[in-house]
């Protein structure tokens, strides 16, 4: 991956509140070349899968993106209360409070194989969320990737801990 697509990505301090180093991804989105590379690293990942999966909010960006490119069906996970009808929800803890992810139940056929994509890898905790949001819904995740890393943060370890088969890819190099 061209080393100037991490260039293009901003480090906001103290956001969204006080300590936290904010990782600002909108100027790498407003690349067109670039967004469609990561995009297309992305989509090289998801042989395996059936469906793409997008953690809200910024996940979908490259999960929607990439099940295009990639001619897969798109599996959004949302924020809890934003989805219609029956779902399953789980909350886990965030670097700055706490959250609760939801996904559709019995939307997509038991059985079928997801790639879970979002922007960032911090302490982990949402991935592990999504992860267990997938296997709760009778899914198969194959597979793991984000755009970056924060790897000081500890995410990787929480995933593998939770989930020790399961892959994480990164896109970018920090």
């Amino acid at each position: 991956m061209d080393i100037s697509a991490a260039q293009l990505i901003r480090n906001i301090p103290d956001f969204p509140k006080p300590g936290i180093l904010f990782k600002d991804i909108t100027p790498l989105l407003a690349d067109p070349k670039i967004f469609k590379q990561c995009c297309q690293a992305i989509s090289d990942l998801a042989t395996d899968a059936d469906y793409i999966a997008g953690i809200e909010a910024r996940g979908f960006i490259f999960a929607a993106a990439v099940a295009t490119m990639s001619n897969k069906g798109f599996i959004p996970i949302r924020k809890s209360g934003k989805l219609p009808g029956e779902t399953i929800s789980t909350s886990y803890d965030l670097e700055y409070g706490q959250a609760t992810l939801e996904i559709h139940a019995n939307l997509i056929p038991a059985g079928k194989k997801v790639l879970i994509v979002d922007d960032v890898l911090a302490t982990g905790g949402t991935a592990v969320a999504a992860t267990d949001l997938i296997i709760a819904a009778s899914l198969i995740p194959t597979s793991l990737v984000f755009l970056l890393e924060i790897p000081a943060l500890g995410g990787r370890s929480r995933i593998k801990q939770a989930h020790s088969g399961l892959q994480i890819q990164t896109i970018l190099a920090e």
